[in-house]
């Protein structure tokens, strides 16, 4: 729950914005024609995701989907670097060490918002130009239409400090075809451009030049229908002849992905990439060798589970391994290792996949009573 001077404060940044005085603002919200704009607005640190952004967000999705006037909601970041490079890690890690709320509140209201995303009743269009990882794949992905560019880099490194790919990566990832989505969350393998639509990720690619116009093009849209919001999309993608001739960076070693990451466990992963000894699976080895152990446990079983439940089921699962993190060891190492003495030799404990007991894991996974998340 908002306390009552903070609902005050938000209100009152609604009102700000509503009249574009603040270029300042964190986030923008604007209404034009048809269409609920939302601008992610930090592009000095490439547009990531804090609670004021996320406070601010989840109650103008709710709105706009009530209101008849407005026909889709569109999502895009400025600066010209990124969409959204993720969530507000730094503010989150602080918060943890020192018990302080916020490490419960931005996951409990990111998730929530992850799901406004998905449930949204009005067609949802993310432009996803630039850096979109982790917490800005969870503002993109579950909405209807997600339009990448040639400079779209996508990837979920969170193996990498100690936490897993969330925001309903467990829900998205296991639905790619294949074992690209395990692949791309114990590995955090980062797709550019073209690339991130053949994934599945994205549903469309458009020049990074032509997304001025097609914003143009989607608010000046007459009481549009999904479908007619797909044509338009369609029209500018078929027209886009950038990299078209290029082959899926990932489909020379599909086979191996689909068969290496296809096992139970960790354990049996890096054994079948051990016999393997192609080239393409020594890289692997060395990649997942550097991840935090217990963050590769989680993350495996975390996707093998997220793949027959629904989104919503994910989030709340999602929820108690995010606390879990924040209680354990690693994401502070990983963090520190990685974002903070940028040494990118974080210690972690403990250091080998043999040592994280399954009783460790299935602790993580168990919830949290009253403090389960409720969607």
């Amino acid at each position: 729950r908002l306390k009552p001077f903070n609902r005050l404060q938000i209100i009152l940044q609604h009102l700000k914005m509503s009249k574009h005085t603040d270029s300042t603002a964190e986030v923008l919200l604007e209404k034009r024609g048809g269409a609920g704009i939302i601008t992610l607005n930090r592009p000095k640190a490439l547009n990531a995701l804090n609670l004021s952004m996320i406070q601010q967000i989840y109650p103008q999705i709710k709105t706009w989907e009530q209101d008849p006037e407005t026909f889709l909601i569109i999502i895009k970041g400025t600066g010209g670097k990124a969409f959204c490079a993720g969530g507000d890690i730094r503010a989150i890690t602080d918060a943890g060490k020192v018990g302080d709320r916020l490490a419960q509140d931005f996951f409990r209201e990111e998730y929530t918002l992850n799901n406004a995303i998905g449930t949204c009743k009005k067609p949802y269009v993310a432009l996803i130009d630039g850096i979109t990882m982790g917490g800005g794949v969870g503002l993109s992905v579950h909405g209807h239409f997600r339009v990448a560019t040639e400079k779209t880099l996508f990837a979920m490194p969170e193996t990498a400090i100690g936490l897993f790919p969330d925001v309903g990566g467990g829900y998205f990832l296991p639905r790619l075809s294949g074992k690209i989505g395990y692949y791309l969350a114990l590995t955090g393998f980062r797709l550019k451009g073209r690339d991130v639509l053949k994934a599945g990720i994205a549903t469309h690619f458009v020049e990074s030049e032509k997304l001025p116009a097609l914003e143009n093009d989607l608010i000046a849209l007459k009481s549009p229908s999904a479908e007619n919001i797909a044509d338009l999309l369609n029209s500018y993608h078929v027209k886009s002849k950038v990299d078209q001739e290029k082959e899926f960076v990932l489909d020379e070693h599909m086979e191996k992905i689909n068969s290496l990451f296809s096992a139970n466990s960790m354990e049996e992963i890096v054994k079948k990439l051990k016999q393997d000894g192609s080239p393409f699976a020594i890289k692997q080895l060395e990649t997942i060798n550097k991840m935090s152990p217990t963050s590769l446990k989680m993350t495996l079983r975390q996707l093998r589970e997220g793949a027959s439940m629904s989104l919503q089921d994910v989030l709340t699962m999602e929820y108690r391994l995010s606390q879990a993190c924040m209680r354990g060891h690693d994401f502070y190492e990983g963090v520190r290792a990685v974002l903070i003495d940028k040494d990118q030799s974080p210690r972690w404990k403990p250091a080998a996949l043999e040592e994280v007991s399954d009783e460790f894991v299935d602790d993580c996974f168990k919830p949290l009573g009253n403090n389960d998340l409720k969607l």
